[in-house]
């Protein structure tokens, strides 16, 4: 492997309040705008799918908000979008989500439950690791188990509960029997898991030497800082047309902005409202909006005063106005949510009625609770668009209800991992994913990401119950039931639901513009190109 040195002050700038620190606020954008479109004239974008020929070679640099120097490239740890982002270049999963939530094959070529639902036969597809080692059922029980090592707190490690690890076994080199420890009707869901990535059997040195099947192979890696990758031309499902992928870490959405507009990166993730309004349309950049991507809301530690009361919980629900919150803090970039995750996707319970603001309720439970004149702090942090803004509107909407909410801005670097068990009102996003898989991985008693606390026993039967469900009609009956609960008294307070909004340079084809975040063809840089 030949690696390609990577010069880490040319971006050093990224990670700084926008690199031109002269130019500074909304008037230094736009100049920096203007120095970086000379000669380009105002035509409008071209389509970020693009039509025409792809065309082969080059560098693409893609500027992620990124974890600091704990950062890893070990996708079993994947958390932040740029863990996903660059584990998907580098591994591949069983199987993926497509534009609809469904699971799609990826290194699986098919799967086939028994009559009982309890056992699941996995065939894998032809396809290779980096050195050349086919991809074998061994690997994927070494990874499998990897995951659910109890010692651990990998991402996957509830998504991956139903199986009964010890008792699966391989068939052959390509094929797997998992053994379930109750019948599974969307096992698919399982093998899609977010960070459920097939690893080498035995291999552990993520940081110096990762091994994956993915479409880029390994160059180099600097935490916090920067990862190089280069075309895997063996990739099983076609090589990438580009020669090499460059992740940048910029934390400020106005430093990815500017170093976007100023050439320096080709493809910016996740730009603010206010930033997309600027330009889009204007023949600069392009701007893609993947409509809905993402929740957004607070969460209430259900486990800590003041909210393991819930009748706290429901008076916060009944405090928020949702609209003014998808109007303040997403610039009307969205539509308003019901404190149910999963807006229109497969078993949404949209049979329930829309929460409005109701003030005087909320003041009378707060009043019922002994919470009259409640003070709590809200924490948050500008490591996403809206949380700041979005804070600020619920401080002033709870002090209509006689509530004082102190707000406190964490590091960005840290913030994702500090508000899991500190604190208890935060704010709170996630990319997409099946509703089933938000329950196992976000609200069960062992969940390794619960941030909301919510932990019952009877809630977590109810998940295993809908799992074995084999009817479709009566899983999801089952699945609105668990929704009615959470609706009522749960811990997320889901206020709205954002467009994802990304930035490329104007040369750059073959972006999905219906690919929610999360999914299969979201950040598929081995089909991107350079014009």
């Amino acid at each position: 492997m030949n690696d390609v040195p990577v010069n880490h002050n040319r971006f050093s700038g990224l990670r700084r309040r926008g690199f031109l620190a002269a130019a500074g606020g909304a008037a230094g954008l736009g100049a920096l705008a203007l120095a970086g479109c000379a000669g380009s004239g105002n035509t409008a974008p071209d389509s970020a799918k693009g039509d025409g020929k792809p065309k082969r070679g080059g560098r693409l640099r893609a500027a992620f908000a990124g974890g600091g120097a704990s950062e890893t490239l070990d996708p079993h740890l994947s958390n932040l979008f740029a863990d996903a982002a660059r584990a998907k270049a580098l591994f591949d999963k069983l199987a993926d989500y497509g534009p609809d939530l469904a699971a799609q094959p990826r290194l699986a070529s098919a799967w086939e439950p028994n009559a009982g639902l309890d056992r699941w036969k996995v065939t894998l597809r032809k396809a290779s690791f980096h050195d050349g080692r086919p991809v074998t059922a061994q690997d994927v029980l070494y990874s499998y188990r990897r995951i659910a090592d109890p010692a651990k707190a990998f991402r996957a490690k509830a998504s991956l509960e139903p199986i009964d690890l010890k008792a699966s076994r391989a068939l052959g080199e390509r094929t797997i029997e998992f053994v379930l420890k109750r019948p599974t009707a969307e096992f698919p869901n399982v093998l899609a898991a977010f960070g459920a990535y097939i690893v080498p059997d035995g291999h552990e040195d993520f940081d110096k030497k990762p091994i994956g099947s993915g479409p880029f192979r390994f160059v180099s890696f600097a935490p916090g800082k920067s990862a190089v990758f280069k075309r895997n031309d063996a990739y099983w499902d076609g090589a990438p047309h580009l020669d090499e992928l460059e992740f940048v870490v910029a934390n400020e959405e106005s430093a990815r902005a500017n170093a976007l507009l100023g050439g320096q990166i080709e493809y910016a993730h996740e730009l603010n409202p206010a930033t997309a309004r600027a330009h889009e349309d204007k023949g600069q950049i392009q701007i893609v909006r993947l409509r809905n991507s993402a929740m957004q809301g607070f969460v209430m530690k259900t486990d800590r005063p003041p909210f393991d009361d819930k009748r706290v919980r429901e008076a916060f629900f009944l405090i928020a106005d949702r609209k003014e919150l998808v109007d303040g803090a997403l610039s009307g970039a969205g539509e308003i949510g019901n404190d149910l995750f999963g807006k229109g996707y497969e078993y949404y319970a949209s049979s329930l009625p829309q929460r409005e603001q109701d003030l005087d309720r909320a003041r009378k439970l707060l009043k019922e609770a002994g919470a009259e004149k409640l003070k709590v702090t809200l924490d948050t942090s500008p490591v996403a668009a809206g949380f700041t803004e979005a804070a600020a509107i619920f401080r002033d909407q709870a002090a209509k209800a006689g509530v004082t909410i102190k707000i406190r801005t964490g590091s960005k670097d840290s913030y994702w991992k500090d508000i899991l068990d500190s604190g208890t009102l935060a704010s709170y996003r996630s990319g997409a994913m099946p509703i089933e898989s938000h329950i196992s991985q976000r609200l069960l008693t062992d969940s390794t990401t619960n941030a909301t606390h919510w932990k019952h026993k009877d809630f977590d039967a109810l998940y295993q119950q809908a799992q074995s469900t084999k009817d479709k009609k009566e899983r999801a009956a089952v699945y609105e039931r668990m929704q009615r609960r959470l609706h009522t008294e749960g811990g997320f307070l889901i206020w709205g639901f954002a467009d994802w909004i990304l930035g490329t340079a104007r040369n750059v084809r073959g972006i999905e513009e219906t690919a929610p975040a999360n999914s299969l063809d979201w950040a598929r840089f081995d089909k991107v190109w350079l014009a």
